[in-house]
C-alpha cells in the first residue's frame, strides 16, 4: 500500500489502559526510536542492551526530577504487538503522573498517537489481518459472554481462515481459467468446469452461511431494542421493574402515569434486551401525555421486539385482534403478553382469548411466568442456539462485502450455466476476490483505514 501509510518513521505514545484514577496505569510507546526515547528518560539501565521481553524497574527521570517509579516492559520488533519496537511503562495511576510520563516523552521525540494508530500499525505490519484488528476494538467494547467469545473468536483468525480458504480455490481457478487465455487458439481447457462449478456451490453455502450469521451477530454486538407498549394501566412499568428486579419506573392505579419513555438493559443468556417502557397508547387531550404516545409510536418502529402488554380483565378479544391485525400490517416484530391473570385466572384469561394463538399469560406484579417471558424474548430475536465457537459475522461492512461476493458468485455461476467464454468467468471471480480481499485488508485504501481505525480508543 503506497502513501502515508508505508512510513511509520515516527514513535509514538498514549495511555494504554483507562483514564482517571487507579492503582496503576501503562503508558506505550511504539515506533523506530521507542527504546532509544525511553533510555533518555530511564537512567537505571541502557534497554537497548537488553534482551526483548524482559522487565526492569527504575525511575522516570526529565528534567532533573523524579516522576515516578516505573516498571518498563521491554518488547522488540517484530515480536510485539504492532511489530516495531514496543516500550510500556507501568507507573502509579495518578492522572498527574500520567500526563507527566506522557509529556515527559513527546519531549523526547515520541509523537501523541491517533485513535487506533497501533493497531493500525500491526494490520500494516502483517501481525493482524483487517478483520482480526476491527475485532479488537469489538473485543474492547464486548458487554456479554456472548459478545466477548464472538470478538475473541474473529480475533483469532476463525472468520479470516474460512476466508482466505475460499480466496486461495479460487485464486487458483481463476490462473487456471486465465492461462487458457494464453492457448485460446488451441482450445484447451486447465480448469475442469465441473470442479469450478463444485467450488462455486460450495462456496455460495458458505458465504450465504456467514451472512445469515450476521443477524445473530448483530443482536449479540448491539443488544435488541425492546419496547414494552400497550394501554394505559396495563402494567408496563410493573413489568419493567419486576424484570430488572428494581423500583425502576413509577407505578400507580393512574391511567397515564408514564409520560415519557424510561430505557434500561437487561442481559438475558447473553444478550442484551434495552428495555423501553413508553407511555400508554389512548387519545388524550394532555398535551404532555400526547407527546408521551407520539414518542411510544415512534419507540414501535424502532424496535426489534414489541412487547404488546395488555391487561385480561380490560381488553376484548375484538381489540386485541384489531391490535394484532396492526402489527401484521406493519410488520412489526411482536410478543402478546397478557397481565393480571393474578385476577382473571390464567384458565379463564385462557378461554377468553382462545381464538388468538401465542398469547403467553403473566402477572408482572407477582412475577409469575416472567421466566417464560425471557426465554421467549430470545427466541424471538435468535434463530437457533448461540454458538460463540462458530463464525459470527457481526461487522456490517463485512456483511455489505459478503453479499457482494454472493452476487459475483451467483454470477459465475450464471456465466457457467449460459456458457461464458474464460475471459469473462475470470473477471466475475476476479470482482469474488476483490470483495473478499476487502474483508481481511487484502485490498483496501487510505480512507477507509482512516475511517475504520478512527472508532478505536487511543491506546489502541
Amino acid at each position: 500500500m503506497a502513501g502515508k501509510h508505508t512510513a511509520y518513521d515516527e514513535t509514538i505514545v498514549a495511555l494504554a489502559t483507562a483514564p482517571g484514577i487507579g492503582a496503576i496505569a501503562v503508558i506505550r510507546l511504539s515506533g523506530p526510536q521507542a527504546i532509544s526515547i525511553c533510555n533518555t528518560i530511564f537512567p537505571a539501565k541502557d534497554l537497548e542492551r537488553q534482551a526483548s521481553h524482559t522487565l526492569h524497574v527504575g525511575n522516570i527521570v526529565s528534567g532533573g526530577r523524579i516522576i515516578d517509579e516505573v516498571v518498563v516492559s521491554l518488547f522488540k520488533g517484530p515480536r510485539s504487538y504492532t511489530g516495531e519496537d514496543v516500550v510500556e511503562l507501568s507507573c502509579h495511576g495518578s492522572p498527574y503522573i500520567q500526563q507527566q510520563l506522557i509529556d515527559a516523552c513527546i519531549q523526547a521525540g515520541a509523537r501523541l498517537a491517533k485513535p487506533g494508530e497501533y493497531t493500525m500499525r500491526a494490520f500494516l505490519n502483517g501481525k493482524l489481518d483487517l478483520a482480526q484488528a476491527e475485532s479488537v476494538a469489538d473485543l474492547i467494547a464486548s458487554h456479554s459472554a456472548a459478545s466477548h467469545q464472538t470478538a475473541l473468536q474473529q480475533m483469532r483468525g476463525g472468520f479470516s481462515r474460512e476466508l482466505q480458504a475460499l480466496r486461495e480455490q479460487l485464486i487458483r481457478f481463476s490462473a487456471m481459467i486465465e492461462l487458457e487465455l494464453d492457448f485460446s487458439q488451441e482450445d484447451v481447457e486447465f480448469a475442469d468446469r465441473s470442479q469450478l462449478y463444485a467450488l462455486i456451490k460450495t462456496a455460495m453455502e458458505v458465504v450465504q452461511h456467514l451472512a445469515d450469521s450476521f443477524r445473530m451477530g448483530n443482536v449479540i454486538k448491539h443488544g435488541v431494542n425492546t419496547a414494552i407498549v400497550g394501554k394505559p394501566n396495563a402494567g408496563k412499568s410493573t413489568l419493567l421493574n419486576t424484570l430488572l428486579n428494581e423500583n425502576r419506573a413509577i407505578v400507580s392505579d393512574i391511567a397515564g402515569t408514564t409520560r415519557d419513555t424510561i430505557e434500561e438493559v437487561l442481559n438475558i443468556q447473553g444478550i442484551l434486551f434495552r428495555l423501553i417502557d413508553t407511555a400508554g397508547i389512548r387519545d388524550s387531550v394532555d398535551t404532555i401525555e400526547s407527546i408521551g404516545v407520539q414518542k411510544t409510536m415512534e419507540k414501535i418502529k424502532e424496535a426489534g421486539v414489541v412487547i404488546y402488554l395488555f391487561d385480561v380483565n380490560e381488553l376484548t378479544a375484538a381489540d386485541l385482534q384489531k391490535q394484532v391485525q396492526a402489527f401484521e400490517q406493519e410488520q412489526v416484530n411482536y410478543l402478546l403478553v397478557g397481565n393480571k391473570t393474578d385476577l382473571l385466572g390464567i384458565a379463564a384469561a385462557q378461554e377468553k382469548f382462545r381464538d388468538i394463538p401465542g398469547i403467553l399469560f403473566i402477572s408482572a406484579r407477582n412475577h409469575e411466568h416472567i421466566n417464560t417471558l425471557k426465554e421467549q424474548l430470545v427466541q424471538k430475536v435468535m434463530s437457533g442456539d448461540i454458538n460463540t465457537e462458530a463464525t459470527i459475522v457481526t461487522n456490517a461492512r463485512h456483511h455489505a462485502a459478503l453479499q457482494a461476493v454472493m452476487q459475483s458468485l451467483q454470477d459465475v455461476q450464471a456465466g457457467m450455466d449460459n456458457g461464458l467464454p474464460g475471459d469473462l468467468l475470470a473477471l466475475d471471480i476476479r470482482r469474488c476476490l476483490h470483495y473478499l480481499g476487502e474483508i481481511t485488508g487484502e485490498i483496501t485504501n487510505e480512507d477507509q483505514l482512516d475511517f475504520i481505525f478512527s472508532k478505536f480508543c487511543i491506546g489502541k
